[in-house]
Formats: C-alpha cells, sequence, structure tokens
C-alpha cells in the first residue's frame, strides 16, 4: 500500500512538473535575477576581464555581450540534454570541448561578417571558453536542470553580463571621444579647441576607468537593493 501511495506522488510531482508552463514565475526568475539580485559581474563578480577590456567603444562590447549570450545559452541546453549521459569524471573536458566548439564557431562568423570588430575584440573572443559565467552555468544549473529551463539560465546571466558591458562602454564612449557607436553625440562648437567647455576625457578610455565604472555601478546597485550589502 505504501508502495502505490509512493508511487501516486512520484507520478503527481512528475505531472505537475511536467504541466508547469514554460514562463512560469520560477521560470521568468531565471531570466530575472541575473539583472540585479544575481548578476554575474556586480554580485557574483564574475567576467570582470572582458568587462575592462572591451568596453571601450559600445559597438564591440554589444558584439562580445551577442557572442557570449550565443554560447553560454547554447551550452547550457547542449549540456543539459547530454547530461545523463557524461561521465562524472570527465564531465569538465566535455564542458570545455562544448563551449570551445562553440566559441570557434561564434569567432568565424565574426570574422566573416565584421571582420573590423573580429580584430578590435581579438583574443578576448577566445577567451570567452574561460569565462567563469559560462563554465559556472555549465557545472551548477545545466548539468541538474532540463534543456528549456537551462537556456533561460543562460539568456538571463548573459543579459546580466552584457546590460554591465553595453552600460560602462556607453559612458566610456561618450565622455572619451564623445561618440556613441561612431555618431558624434557632443557638438564640436561645445569643444574648447571650437570656442567651447567641453573636452573629452581620455581617462575614460584607459582600463582602470572602466574598473572605477563597474564599481560606481555596483555602488548605485547597493545603495537601491540594500539585501546585497555584505556585513
Amino acid at each position: 500500500m505504501a508502495e502505490v501511495l509512493e508511487k501516486e506522488v512520484v507520478e503527481e510531482k512528475v505531472e505537475k512538473k511536467a504541466s508547469e508552463p514554460l514562463f512560469s514565475k520560477k521560470n521568468r526568475k531565471l531570466i530575472s535575477d541575473p539583472f540585479n539580485d544575481n548578476n554575474p559581474i556586480t554580485v557574483q563578480v564574475l567576467g570582470i576581464c572582458s568587462a575592462l577590456a572591451i568596453t571601450v567603444k559600445l559597438y564591440p562590447a554589444i558584439v562580445m555581450a551577442i557572442s557570449v549570450m550565443f554560447v553560454v545559452a547554447a551550452g547550457n541546453v547542449i549540456i543539459s540534454i547530454m547530461r545523463n549521459l557524461i561521465p562524472n569524471r570527465i564531465r569538465i573536458i566535455v564542458q570545455l570541448v562544448v563551449v570551445a566548439a562553440l566559441v570557434v564557431l561564434v569567432d568565424q562568423v565574426l570574422k566573416a561578417f565584421v571582420y573590423d570588430i573580429s580584430k578590435e575584440l581579438s583574443v578576448f573572443v577566445g577567451l570567452i571558453i574561460t569565462n567563469c559565467i559560462i563554465m559556472g552555468r555549465l557545472e551548477a544549473f545545466a548539468l541538474g536542470n532540463t534543456p528549456w529551463k537551462s537556456f533561460l539560465d543562460g539568456l538571463g546571466n548573459a543579459f546580466g553580463y552584457g546590460v554591465i558591458l553595453i552600460i560602462v562602454a556607453f559612458f566610456r564612449e561618450l565622455f572619451g571621444s564623445g561618440e556613441l557607436l561612431g555618431m558624434r553625440i557632443i557638438p564640436d562648437s561645445w569643444y574648447i579647441a571650437n570656442g567651447g567647455f567641453y573636452s573629452n576625457n581620455g581617462f575614460m578610455l584607459l582600463p582602470p576607468m572602466a574598473l572605477i565604472t563597474v564599481g560606481i555601478i555596483i555602488w548605485v546597485q547597493r545603495s537601491r537593493n540594500t539585501k546585497l550589502i555584505e556585513e
């Protein structure tokens, strides 16, 4: 009798799990959490190297954000599908092979369609392989969840990562060169050379300013969300 009841409970749980809406509250949280409460850069402090190196201009930052989004979302899905087939002893090797294959694909696409941006990103596209955000999501989430949940988790973390990159690049390019996406934003008449009052801040184009900008974002985030403040 007990075995029958236990079987019915298990079947009921499976049925509930199967009938869960694709965009249930729990699934939506996988996308929304990395924007604020669990942001990969400002909370988990991962992916800092690319945030410092490729945010001088907005366009390369957007391309990098899209590239990471593809790799982490696709990698999560692939590892989730294979999770019951991967021997525990070689799981890290399998994850690296999957990520490396996706990164090579991204690198070739960038060279084929946006070669100039590919040169600007340089080795940082290849270094996506070692991005702690990607390996962390594969190990901590994709190995224990369904492909759909893993896909949403990958998108959420990639969005959270990309948003910080874009914000940092926005301010660095705007105040460092007076442009955004190659378009002049600050009028020429404002510059001191033309009788105005403004001069581009060259410090914004240096890596230390990227770190300072990320620090300001962290400060603003914690001032608005006090539960992130560590005691």
